[in-house]
């Protein structure tokens, strides 16, 4: 048995448990743990985290009745563990079914696709009887109603991926470390784009909404807390990563004075929160974090005469010999 399967069926076991399971009696149901108890510890033990650092809502509770080797045990509660009714309309549905078989996620043992599956089938009644959206035919035998169907597109996930995914849908935060420093993050939003995920979220160190690569966190991301241990804002104030936001440089504050003219059509794309000072005349000044200054002088460019970047010095500096460029052809 690999690890894999041992996981999958110690998730069953704990989900099946009528009341919380010792650890002995999970090493008898579950199987393929060592014979050695110092190994089989370490092995239970590394399992334990795993399925946390998944999201599971794995529980420590005490065991009625006398059990003076062990008096508490370990189980999984369904009412944790089993997706609400989000309230999803019929189109809704669809369209997510439709997702669910043009994307395929790769890289995280199907954790996060399962994930994306079982959010699309198992709210309401397939339309018409059809459940070929899941593509996954061999899963269900021959002579399945299920067509197979090749995904249109290929997503990278990993277990980071299913770990922030679940932080989210649960409103935990996340702990992780990020350019050599360890944060706590309250998570937002997750977002697919160029290539790689970002995630949205509240740096609770720095008080302020920030963006994370997750190819750039360095070690593993944990889950914190019990479920609904912040506010999420809501949708529409948080935004997918913008453009001078997707580079590879070092993370930089550029603060920019944005003219009352173009100041609406300049907020809708940075956002409210971005705004450092509203002036008497209708300008604006907004902080922006910027990883591609090219990006960024492309957006500030936009607007011609009626935005100004002040400062770092350096980048102000930067961008003027940019225009010199420009104007020297």
């Amino acid at each position: 048995m690999d690890r894999l399967e041992r996981l999958v069926n110690l998730v069953a076991a704990l989900l099946d448990a009528p009341r919380p399971l010792r650890r002995e009696e999970l090493r008898e149901r579950v199987g393929g743990y060592s014979d050695d108890p110092a190994a089989f510890r370490r092995n239970f033990e590394r399992d334990k985290d795993a399925l946390r650092q998944m999201g599971m809502p794995l529980v420590l509770e005490p065991i009625e009745g006398d059990h003076p080797d062990a008096p508490t045990g370990y189980r999984i509660p369904r009412e944790r563990y089993e997706l609400p009714d989000l309230g999803l309309t019929e189109d809704e549905l669809a369209a997510l079914r439709v997702a669910a078989s043009a994307v395929e996620i790769q890289g995280d043992e199907g954790a996060t696709a399962s994930a994306l599956r079982k959010l699309a089938a198992g709210i309401a009644p397939v339309r018409n009887g059809d459940s070929s959206w899941n593509g996954k035919a061999d899963a269900d035998g021959p002579g399945s109603s299920r067509r197979r169907t090749t995904p249109v597109a290929e997503v990278p996930g990993g277990e980071a991926v299913a770990v922030v995914w679940g932080a989210i849908a649960e409103r935990r935060r996340l702990s992780f470390t990020y350019r050599d420093r360890p944060r706590t993050v309250e998570p937002w939003q997750l977002a697919y784009r160029s290539g790689r995920w970002y995630l949205t979220g509240l740096d609770r160190e720095r008080g302020a909404s920030r963006l994370y690569r997750l190819d750039r966190v360095q070690g593993s991301v944990r889950a914190l807390d019990e479920r609904g241990a912040f506010i999420r804002p809501e949708v529409a104030a948080v935004h997918p990563p913008r453009s001078w936001q997707l580079g590879d440089e070092p993370e930089t504050m550029v603060r920019i004075l944005i003219d009352a003219v173009v100041a609406p059509t300049a907020l809708s794309s940075v956002g409210e929160e971005a705004i450092e000072e509203r002036r008497p005349d209708g300008s604006v000044v907004v902080a922006l974090p910027v990883s591609s200054m090219a990006a960024l002088y492309a957006f500030v460019l936009g607007f011609l005469e009626r935005a100004e970047i002040l400062d770092p010095p350096e980048v102000r500096a930067d961008f003027v010999g940019h225009l010199e460029a420009l104007a020297r052809g």
